[in-house]
């Protein structure tokens, strides 16, 4: 079958692309909060494809190469900077393996590379600038090797960071999507606003504009509605599904009002008490239904996303996708239900329950 490419798929309507691997991986047991070094994609591939898979099947369009974090500077923090060309290269094959076998023997779905945030960016130090710039030309160059469709830029938080991996993505020739995180200060952090280092980004060349990570969908929206009026090109919005406020605006800071009786040993909620802080996927299908009608096509939910979440993605734009045969029944259920099969006397129960 033939495989339309990713502007053309945007242009027909809404692209979903399922991310979260981080905190999704750690969960399942084969990643490390904290640290967060995509290691699975050479210590446990099957667990990798196994999740790829589990996305596709709950509609997800792009297959995300899991190279987050998986660059030089995060491998030396580790210290196993010669494992980075394998590690990258693992990943890429596996993300192409899956995307290239869709589930449902349709349409292939596209491969994307990815990079992000280098964590040493630093404003007006020119000597991090050209290491950035070395990191991400590798990144990208084994993108290409490994047949990518596309590469994603993501959760830069430096305005100037975006803007250099976007010039080194454009080199690749395919098409680039680039998107932002700003942090708490609801600016990035070398002084440019959100809106203005979007509109830049469309002025040098991104093909899809848009945010990630960082922003449950109340804290994120506000600003998708901004960059939608003030930009032409295709957006992305990827939140997180997370309960971020006007007063914590990222999950970083984000305080368990819930009662919770026995903290985090390292005393906030981030990365690994955010369990009570959940949008239910019902938030969540309400968010992407309101940014599809702001006419935002590229979406999907970043960490903390499970793939039910994604299939919230889907099924909020009008998608019936494989993972749909198994939406709740609540009808069948043994005591809410109201199928004629259900005893009456556990439905009266349940009504007092």
């Amino acid at each position: 079958m033939m495989k339309r490419q990713l502007i053309e798929r945007l242009n027909d309507g809404p692209v979903i692309c399922a991310e979260g691997f981080l905190f999704e991986v750690e969960k399942r047991g084969y990643l490390a909060a904290g640290e967060f070094v995509p290691m699975v994609a050479l210590e446990h591939p099957e667990a990798l494809e196994n999740l790829h898979k589990d996305f596709q099947h709950a509609g997800s369009d792009i297959v995300q190469a899991f190279t987050y974090n998986g660059h030089r500077e995060k491998m030396r923090v580790i210290g196993k900077e010669e494992l980075l060309e394998p590690l990258n290269r693992a990943a890429l094959k596996i993300a192409k393996k899956i995307a290239d076998n869709p589930i449902d023997g349709g349409e292939p779905n596209l491969m994307s590379g990815n990079i992000s945030n280098s964590n040493i960016w630093e404003e007006n130090d020119k000597a991090s600038h050209l290491e950035v710039e070395r990191m991400f030309t590798e990144m990208v160059g084994w993108a290409v090797d490994e047949g990518a469709d596309l590469i994603m830029g993501e959760t830069f938080y430096y305005a100037e960071e975006a803007y250099k991996a976007l010039e080194i993505m454009k080199q690749s020739g395919l098409p680039a999507v680039v998107n932002i995180a700003p942090m708490g200060e609801n600016i990035m952090r070398d002084g440019v606003s959100v809106v203005d280092t979007c509109k830049e980004l469309e002025q040098i060349g991104a093909d899809v504009v848009g945010m990630n990570c960082f922003r449950g969908p109340a804290t994120m929206l506000p600003y998708l509605k901004e960059i939608r009026k003030a930009i032409k090109c295709h957006m992305a919005a990827l939140p997180l599904p997370f309960r971020t406020t006007e007063e914590n605006p990222t999950f970083f800071n984000l305080p368990d009002n819930n009662g919770c009786t026995c903290e985090a040993p390292h005393g906030r909620t981030f990365p690994t008490a955010l369990d009570p802080l959940y949008c239910n996927r019902y938030e969540m299908r309400a968010f992407f239904k309101e940014v599809h009608e702001l006419g935002i096509n590229l979406l999907g939910v970043c960490c903390g996303a499970t793939p039910m979440h994604q299939r919230e993605v889907a099924e909020a734009v009008g998608k019936t996708v494989p993972a749909s045969k198994y939406r709740e029944k609540m009808e069948n259920h043994f005591m809410y239900g109201t199928n004629e099969r259900t005893a009456k006397h556990m439905q009266d129960y349940g009504d007092k329950a």
